[in-house]
């Protein structure tokens, strides 16, 4: 019998469902530490074992934020189970994503760049 080949995107489906299922149960979280969470990406192993959430927050403490993320992935394991329609359910470790933070400092950079720059030229 030939073995059964997954296709490579289907990867990416489901870190992509997962990510959007993970944004709409955020409202369900009611730990004070968790405030405007925006799901960034996510990064599944290729046995679909563990998922790497990334997150930013727009209030409150990143930090903070992340700890309670963790301490209710059990909970929101057991929300995307009942979602989704895989064999295995990937247990979730967030992660606070610095490249928004990054981005903006890059563009700062730049900005001020450009403004040393005209100055110079006048």
């Amino acid at each position: 019998m030939p073995k059964k080949r997954s296709s490579p995107n289907r990867n990416v489906q489901i870190a992509d469902q997962i990510q959007r299922d993970l944004s709409e149960l955020m409202r369900e979280v009611k730990d004070p530490r968790v405030g405007l969470v925006t799901i960034q990406s996510v990064e599944l192993t290729p046995d679909y074992a563990h998922a790497k959430v990334y997150f930013t927050t727009l209030t409150g403490d990143p930090q903070a934020t992340q700890e309670a993320l963790n301490h209710a992935a059990g909970h929101l394991h057991n929300q995307l189970f009942k979602r989704l329609h895989i064999h295995t359910v990937p247990t979730l470790h967030f992660h606070y994503d610095v490249s928004v933070e990054k981005g903006v400092a890059m563009s700062r950079l730049i900005d001020e760049a450009n403004a040393s720059r005209a100055k110079d030229d006048e």
